[in-house]
């Protein structure tokens, strides 16, 4: 090895993480667990385009103070011109060696900076690009052309990457996303931070999602239970989540007759506790790349019902850790309820299932110790 190579293979790599901000979100979640695993051998730093919400805590407490590139709105403003430059400029004062963009906007602003410093870039794309108009998309698969190097977290995401998109294979890894199950165990037994509704001992589902955009279709959950209720089945649903789109759904509920077992808990930062008092779970999205909701209903033992998009079947094995119905038919997920009020014995073997596939596939140890090698990869050709 020649000298300079094994001087760099000594130092520290320095590595910046960069997100848009850390407001609650899978996305979100997954950066803090690399800022807390990532081992000694790296100088990690952290960016933003704004240094805010709920997660920050956890942020500060692990000693990271974010350097903001605030866009202030539209990303066609000259503001855009200006971050790109500033930041181009920080990467090579601070000799930053690979920077991580883990989300949509985060990639509009470092990818164009980072081949201005020459700096290393890995982009990740970690859903489908369902919420992107036709332009966005586009701009989007041009920067992800121009990454050292492509990260999704689920299969069909990598499918997509290079059979639409048409990227090399050798460019694109699959990392799925990672647990901290000693810490999930622990928020379970923390307890519930608010009351939950009374059921008087009737089954329940839990459904986490934001409330924001209509690919979470909370409303074919809603006509699922009526459905059931119509049948003469009891079954309450805890609705987790807040956005927008609350109040129509709300006021779905109350059409389809279903106020008294359809509840509304908004927010909540005690989902593992919540997930421990349910029967099962279910995710109803029409798109969607590795669900953090869904790992978690898995990793408290629950079997989930998740429709036949993105990554979800990759997590939840069709009648092995629970079961996969297709989107947009509420008829569908009816019955998959209905199966598994029919037969609790079934549905905590896929239960039990579900906890062993997130041990054995999705620890946070595998989700780090794969992301420490993909760095050192494309930084030093290690």
């Amino acid at each position: 090895m020649r000298r300079e190579e094994a001087r760099m293979a000594e130092e520290p790599l320095r590595l910046l993480q960069f997100t848009k901000s850390f407001h609650i979100g899978g996305t979100e979640v997954q950066v803090v667990e690399l800022l807390r695993g990532l081992p000694s051998s790296y100088r990690v730093q952290l960016g933003v385009l704004q240094d805010m919400g709920p997660l920050m805590d956890s942020v500060h407490r692990l000693g990271f103070t974010p350097e903001v590139f605030p866009l202030n709105g539209s990303l066609a403003r000259p503001n855009s011109v200006v971050q790109v430059v500033r930041l181009a400029r920080w990467l090579r004062q601070q000799r930053v060696e690979l920077v991580h963009a883990h989300d949509f906007y985060s990639t509009m602003l470092v990818v164009p900076a980072a081949k201005l410093a020459g700096t290393k870039v890995i982009v990740g794309r970690l859903d489908l690009a369902h919420w992107h108009g036709a332009a966005r998309r586009e701009v989007l698969r041009g920067l992800t052309r121009m990454a050292d190097h492509v990260v999704g977290n689920a299969e069909a995401i990598r499918r997509m990457l290079v059979e639409e998109e048409g990227l090399p294979p050798e460019r694109v890894s699959v990392i799925p996303n990672g647990l901290d199950l000693k810490r999930f165990g622990a928020r379970v037994r923390e307890g519930l931070k608010a009351p939950l509704p009374d059921t008087k001992g009737a089954p329940v589902v839990v459904h986490v999602a934001n409330m924001n955009h209509p690919v979470k279709r909370q409303e074919d959950l809603l006509r699922a239970l009526a459905q059931l209720r119509g049948e003469g089945h009891v079954l309450h649903a805890f609705l987790v989540g807040d956005g927008p789109r609350r109040t129509e759904l709300e006021g779905l509920a109350g059409q389809l007759g279903l106020r008294d077992t359809v509840h509304f808990l908004g927010h909540r930062s005690d989902v593992p506790a919540i997930y421990a008092r349910a029967d099962f779970g279910v995710l109803c999205s029409t798109a969607e790349g590795m669900s953090n909701a869904v790992m978690e209903g898995m990793a408290a033992g629950l079997p989930m019902v998740v429709t036949r998009v993105g990554g979800n079947p990759e997590l939840v094995a069709d009648g092995e850790r629970g079961l996969v119905v297709p989107p947009l038919q509420p008829e569908a997920m009816a019955g998959a309820f209905r199966r598994l009020l029919a037969d609790r014995e079934l549905g905590g073997r896929m239960g039990a299932e579900a906890r062993a596939f997130v041990e054995r596939e999705l620890s946070l140890e595998r989700l780090v110790r794969r992301h420490d090698a993909l760095y050192r990869r494309v930084a030093r050709g290690g």
